[in-house]
């Protein structure tokens, strides 16, 4: 699979591991209404294609993502000016969409991994929130900086994603300040799992890519699956419960490499 489109590069760069990388590296990646539809339609064709193994998400440029194109976006309306009929209709319909695409990265059956390569603010940090392993070049920058504009903090299933992955308390020190934080304190935190120069981090990417293609679609699809909702248990019983259906899952399914992993319904 190698396609481009305006605003998305898709690139398989070995067989079963896609690069998809974010092209407008003029704005920093930011979020424009165009790259959310290529984004979502590429989330859609990696859903099922059955060849697609893992996933990794970057940035062209200097810039992993640096949130909604604002001012390349006629959606929104000026803070203080008054709100006309049908604005916020229309505004709520905007979020729904941008948010639905980082639902979409979280949910997708195969494992993602965001490849930062630099600043990852506002919708961009939550976007590296919904991948499942996070990477980060010595360059990148983190921060969920809507505070910084009026807005909360949570925002693009921020405040879902980040207590889970490094605590409430934390969380709350980032979200309430807005503080941009570097690639070091990131890992220190637990938030990426490795840090190394920029030239080196598709590589580094790629390390944990195909340490999880070798895997059978199937075991990996569940373990992600498992992992993810049993976050949410209501009790250990409960997670246990889920681990042993899937776990039976897997053993009819037979050991070793299996059928590829079927597409998730209404992904297209």
């Amino acid at each position: 699979m190698t396609s481009a489109t305006t605003n998305t590069l898709v690139e398989t760069f070995e067989p079963g591991i896609v690069v998809v990388t974010l092209n407008r590296p003029h704005r920093l990646n930011a979020l424009n209404q165009e790259l959310i539809v290529e984004l979502t339609e590429t989330i859609a064709a990696l859903e099922n294609d059955p060849q697609v193994r893992v996933v990794i998400l970057t940035g062209a440029g200097r810039g992993f993502c640096a949130g909604a194109d604002v001012k390349g976006d006629d959606e929104g309306t000026a803070a203080g000016s008054p709100v006309q009929p049908g604005v916020v209709a229309a505004m709520l319909h905007a979020q729904e969409r941008i948010a639905t695409v980082h639902e979409r990265i979280h949910l997708l059956r195969k494992p993602v991994i965001a490849a930062v390569n630099g600043v990852a603010v506002g919708g961009g940090f939550s976007l590296t929130l919904a991948c499942d392993v996070r990477i980060a070049a010595s360059s990148a920058r983190f921060g969920a900086v809507f505070p910084e504009v009026g807005l909360s903090a949570c925002d693009m299933g921020t405040s879902y994603l980040l207590p889970r992955l490094v605590g409430a308390s934390r969380s709350a020190e980032l979200l309430l300040t807005a503080r941009v934080f570097d690639a070091a304190e990131a890992q220190s935190m637990g938030l990426v799992s490795d840090v190394v120069e920029p030239e080196q981090l598709l590589e580094r990417a790629l390390v944990t890519a195909r340490a999880i293609a070798r895997f059978s679609p199937l075991s990996v699809w569940m373990t992600k699956e498992t992992m993810w909702r049993t976050v949410d248990a209501p009790s250990l019983g409960a997670a246990i419960d889920m681990e042993n259906r899937t776990q039976i899952m897997c053993a009819v399914n037979g050991f070793g490499p299996a059928a590829p992993t079927p597409a998730r319904p209404g992904a297209s």
